[in-house]
């Protein structure tokens, strides 16, 4: 942990200095270690309110120094909104937490949120499970809130796909929260990532989900909610979702189920409905290939030569007169016609009325 992040630890466990008030001293300061040193006429100068200012002169060092040796002894990355590897999306958000809080890597992915009831039923945790496992086979990273229910089932999915997942916290990012979570929390920082936005010690106070809520949604590229009653926490989510521009999602349930009132409210006011996870995958990612799928073409372009390879590459879902792939790849009518031959009889090309050629599937 270097000086600037020392010094934002320090300001960040301030009592009462939260995000807006992180954000006015660096866009007075533009460097928190000139923050945290700088008399009390530039704080106010900053924005800062006296009751502030005489906590950020009274900050506990020893404390702090506890704190930090805590955090680097469980391998915790602080991340703030002004470094380059925040998450993009995140970023865009009307009200994007200042500081995360990060144990595990974040991963270069997509991703997507899943969340619903505590108190899911077998068929939702089983649905919630299969869909993660789906999504993540494609590449897509799930995103929950590590809570019981349909939250631990999409990360198990994700996890049992081999694939990548995010479990944002609504406490400290030392505490586990649920505690029977502790074996999947565990499994989670092996090769995956908790985050969270409070500092550490901060219990799970009911107040804290929405602001937890609001990262998950600001994570992701779409929501889905599996089951939620009608005063659900999940709403809150979906509620971020379409006030942060995201896909909203909700798979139907039975009318008379009372978990299933608050997603057959959103499918009602305009969320898009779910019963299999390429509801999903053609919404948001249309052309996105199974792991298995992205294998299979490895191993067929693999067996190309030269020609039928640049031949391929060039065809796509739109048709392609004979000629105009001749001028893309550059080659003679006798070696265009033997190529496209070859990657026919390959399944890698498909001959459409008309002389024109797409891409096929082998």
């Amino acid at each position: 942990m270097d000086e600037k992040q020392r010094a934002l630890l320090c300001l960040h466990l301030t009592p009462g200095l939260g995000r807006t008030a992180l954000f006015k001293l660096h866009n007075y300061f533009a460097d928190f270690t000139a923050a945290l040193q700088a008399a009390p006429q530039q704080l106010r100068e900053a924005g800062l309110s006296g009751r502030l200012i005489d906590q950020i002169q009274a900050v506990d060092a020893p404390q702090i120094v506890t704190v930090r040796r805590r955090l680097e002894a469980l391998q915790v990355r602080l991340i703030s909104y002004w470094d380059d590897d925040y998450p993009a999306l995140l970023r865009e958000i009307h009200d994007p937490p200042a500081l995360l809080y990060l144990r595990g890597k974040l991963p270069g992915k997509d991703c997507f949120a899943v969340v619903g009831s505590r108190r899911a039923t077998a068929a939702g945790l089983q649905l919630t499970w299969e869909i993660s496992t789906v999504l993540a086979n494609h590449a897509i990273c799930i995103v929950s809130g590590l809570a019981r229910g349909v939250d631990s089932a999409a990360h198990r999915g994700a996890l049992d796909a081999g694939g990548s997942t995010i479990a944002v916290l609504g406490c400290g990012i030392d505490r586990i929260y649920p505690p029977e979570n502790a074996r999947l929390h565990a499994k989670l920082l092996e090769e995956n990532a908790i985050i969270s936005e409070y500092p550490p010690g901060t219990p799970p106070l009911a107040g804290h989900f929405p602001g937890r809520n609001r990262i998950i949604s600001g994570l992701s590229r779409g929501v889905l909610i599996v089951e939620a009653a009608e005063k659900s926490g999940s709403l809150i989510t979906g509620d971020f979702a379409l006030e942060q521009g995201r896909e909203l999602f909700a798979i139907p349930g039975a009318v008379q189920s009372p978990y299933s009132k608050g997603t057959n409210r959103l499918l009602k006011e305009g969320a898009q409905l779910v019963t299999e996870p390429v509801d999903i995958l053609q919404a948001l990612w249309p052309n996105q290939p199974s792991r298995q799928q992205q294998t299979n073409t490895d191993q067929f372009v693999e067996q190309l030569d030269a020609n039928s390879l640049n031949i391929y590459l060039q065809l796509g879902h739109e048709p392609l007169q004979v000629d105009e792939i001749g001028q893309k790849c550059g080659l003679t009518p006798m070696e265009l016609s033997a190529s496209l031959l070859d990657l026919e009889l390959r399944g890698g090309a498909k001959l459409l009325p008309g002389n024109a050629y797409i891409r096929g599937n082998f």
